[in-house]
């Protein structure tokens, strides 16, 4: 594959599920279907690997959950020019930070984001990386949720994953605490929010139809 890359020395790595009804944006549920549900999981991923991979920025993986196997997963690699790698670990903590732990004896810097983030955009992505110039840094994009939908290093820190509320609006600030903590350098980007509810959803379809 021969492409130029703006930042070859990044690596930007994709957190997605498989897109199992009942398994995905299961909060939608409240209005859509289980199958409607996933179909907004597949849009929102779809769009998520279209955006990094039409940025040339930097090589991109998807980092798959359960497993690498799924049909939707293999037509992603051939469509978008994305490696799959799968994710390992108990709970998302320990998953983010194996990833990390890969991609940093490869790359000299690394995002993650998930897939269900409409609002970032390539230079979000671009500000990520160029935050991580400096040693021992982190970087974030806040949530408006309590969470954060990125966050890059340019060494492991496992101590950012290690007991953390996943799931719940403490996520960021338990994070915030931790970088003071062990003296990182950081940058805190601008904030963004995630589509998880059928709010969320209305918002999306709106941004959607005015372009």
């Amino acid at each position: 594959m021969n492409m130029a890359y703006k930042y070859p020395d990044a690596v930007l790595m994709i957190f997605c599920k498989a897109p199992i009804a009942g398994h995905v944006k299961t909060r939608l549920t409240t209005e859509l279907t289980a199958e409607q549900a996933m179909q907004v999981h597949i849009e929102l991923t779809q769009r998520t690997l279209q955006l990094t991979s039409q940025s040339h920025l930097c090589p991109v993986q998807l980092w798959c959950t359960p497993s690498t196997d799924h049909v939707f997963f293999s037509a992603s690699a051939q469509t978008y020019q994305v490696i799959l790698k799968q994710q390992k670990g108990d709970d998302l903590g320990e998953r983010m930070n194996n990833a990390f732990c890969l991609a940093l004896n490869s790359y000299s810097r690394a995002l993650i984001i998930g897939c269900d983030c409409p609002s970032l955009t390539e230079q979000d992505l671009e500000a990520a990386l160029t935050a991580l110039n400096q040693e021992n840094s982190c970087v974030l994009s806040p949530a408006e949720d309590g969470g954060y939908v990125l966050i890059g290093l340019n060494q492991p820190h496992p101590e950012l994953f290690d007991n953390m509320p996943w799931g719940t609006e403490q996520v960021l600030e338990h994070t915030r605490i931790r970088i003071k903590q062990y003296n990182l350098c950081y940058q805190e980007l601008k904030q963004q929010w995630d589509l998880d509810t059928h709010e969320d959803l209305e918002r999306f379809r709106q941004a959607l139809a005015q372009g």
